[in-house]
Formats: C-alpha cells, sequence, structure tokens
C-alpha cells in the first residue's frame, strides 16, 4: 500500500514506463514535470502542440528531446488536442495530459464523439492528499468537476475512487460519506443519502469498499475524535478513512483549497470515469503537482492494463 507519493513513484517505476501525450505540450511548467516523470522512469512522452515552441521551452529547461521524446508537429490548439487525445483513443498512449490551452478546450476534446475518452458514465475528480501527521494517503472527492452529485452520482463516484484507491495499493478502502453530523436527520437530505450509501455497501451494490455515513470530518480523519463522541468507537471507520466523500463541490472545494493553502503537503489529482487516466491540473499548480498526478495516472494505467 502507497503511504506517500514517494511510495507512488516506487510503485510507478516498477511497472515500467507508460505511454503519455500532451496536449499542446509548449507550456513550461508542464514540460519541467513531465522531464521530471521521465527521469523518474513512469513516462514516455509524446509532446503534441508547436514544435518550434516545445523546442524553444526544452531548450530553455535544458532539456534533451532526443531522450526518449516524441513530437508531434500541430500548430493549431484545437487540432493538437485532438490529435493527442486520438493517441490514447488508439491505444497509442496510455495517459493524457493538459498542456497550454483552456480547460474548456481540453475537456472538449476529452468528450469527442469519435476519438475521445467517453465512456457513457459522468465524469469526476479525485484528488490525493499526503499530509503529515496522517499515515496514509487521503483520497478526497469531487472537489472540481461534479456541482451536486445525486445519489446515483454519489454511488459512482465512490466506484470510481474505489478503483483509484485500490490501485494505489488499498485493497479494502473506507469510505467516508462526509455531512456536518453522524446521526440521519431528514430535514438534512446529506445524512440521508449517505446513510443509503452504506446500505448499499452492506447489501453488496457497492463493493470493494466499506462505506460508513454519515460521519464528521473529525470523525473520519481523527482517532481520537471518537473518544468524545457517544458510539463512535463502534463505527466501522473511526478517525482511519482512506476516501472523503464531500456532498456536492463547495464543501469539497473549499476543504481542498483550505488544504493547499493552510499546509505544506503534496497532492496530486486526475479525472475518472473516462476509458484513461485524464491529467487536468490547474496552471497554478506546481510542477510537484503536475508530476504527483502522472504518476497518479500512471499507477492507474497499469491497473488498467492488468
Amino acid at each position: 500500500m502507497s503511504k506517500s507519493f514517494d511510495e507512488l513513484l516506487s510503485k510507478v517505476k516498477s511497472c515500467g514506463r507508460k505511454k503519455l501525450s500532451v496536449a499542446v505540450a509548449q507550456d513550461e511548467p508542464v514540460l519541467e514535470a513531465v522531464e521530471l516523470a521521465r527521469k523518474e522512469g513512469i513516462a514516455a512522452p509524446v509532446l503534441v502542440g508547436d514544435k518550434a515552441k516545445i523546442e524553444e521551452i526544452a531548450k530553455k529547461l535544458s532539456i534533451d528531446l532526443t531522450q526518449g521524446y516524441e513530437i508531434v508537429d500541430v500548430a493549431d490548439v484545437e487540432e493538437a488536442a485532438t490529435a493527442a487525445v486520438k493517441l490514447v483513443h488508439d491505444g497509442d498512449a496510455e495517459m493524457y495530459m493538459k498542456g497550454c490551452l483552456e480547460t474548456k478546450q481540453f475537456l472538449k476534446s476529452v468528450l469527442n464523439k469519435e476519438v475521445g475518452l467517453r465512456t457513457g458514465r459522468p465524469l469526476s475528480h479525485v484528488c490525493v492528499f499526503e499530509i503529515p501527521g496522517i499515515d496514509r494517503l487521503l483520497f478526497l472527492t469531487d472537489v472540481a468537476f461534479m456541482p451536486y452529485p445525486t445519489l446515483e452520482d454519489k454511488k459512482i463516484i465512490i466506484e470510481y475512487t474505489v478503483d483509484v484507491a485500490r490501485a494505489c495499493g488499498i485493497e479494502m478502502p473506507k469510505v467516508a460519506p462526509l455531512a456536518a453530523v453522524e446521526v440521519v436527520n431528514d430535514k438534512m437530505p446529506v445524512t440521508v443519502e449517505a446513510a443509503e450509501l452504506t446500505r448499499l455497501n452492506e447489501a453488496g451494490e457497492i463493493k470493494n469498499c466499506i462505506v460508513d455515513g454519515p460521519l464528521s470530518m473529525d470523525l473520519a480523519i481523527d482517532p481520537s475524535a471518537a473518544e468524545h463522541k457517544a458510539g463512535a468507537k463502534d463505527r466501522k471507520i473511526v478517525g482511519d478513512a482512506d476516501i472523503l466523500l464531500f456532498p456536492d463541490i463547495h464543501a469539497g472545494n473549499l476543504v481542498y483549497k483550505t488544504i493547499v493553502r493552510l499546509a505544506t503537503v503534496k497532492n496530486g489529482n486526475i479525472l475518472t470515469g473516462t476509458k484513461a487516466p485524464v491529467i487536468l491540473t490547474s496552471r497554478s499548480d506546481t510542477v510537484e503537482v503536475k508530476l504527483n498526478s502522472i504518476a497518479l495516472a500512471a499507477v492507474v494505467a497499469s491497473s488498467l492494463s492488468k
């Protein structure tokens, strides 16, 4: 089981390089992260975009493009994204990464009916955190993509995230559907849905994990919290949740940004619900976040190939 991103990187190295297609690759932080991934032995990059601009940035970063790189010269942004995603669609690459283009343009290529990575199911987002003081990786979902998930959406999100966690070596991840309280209250629909997700898990309709909700955040991640709450010690999750399922994008995004801004952490994230792992990072994300996201995608890609 990977408990840190260093362990995750080691896990990927043992699986061999995964072919990484980068859409509109003329982006300095992206190329820097891709080069680190290549040096770590986890990615074989295919850079799709304006070749002259890619070479200019590579020269600035002292990247030798003759060492393990392929370049597909497509100057137009939309055409480059289409060409890059087609490589993954056709099986010529195993991961797809956003470069120097707008998120909506990138997602348009992911959802392209002819050459995209659609599965017919909703897309979601998983963020993985390594946080000091917590002895495991935490999987947060959905913090960036699905605004107001329905009960059925939450079931699907759990299934996606469990697959990611299992790819990282967590055989039976513990899933905490979060709420403000731990008891079911008909006036708080989030608690009702959390209890229903727990029932579906117990009935075998949500597999390969342990679901226990509704749970407050403290009881989900802090074992000592159980000492102060009646009956908490008898829960299936007592401060040892692996997956935090948020009730909506507001709760998830607020927690995500609070952690990133106020704590010294490592994180990476990928889109889920696609035919292959999709690395959708923000332009404000650090090179380390981009590298961690590539590593996460590579682990998932390795799992899909088994």
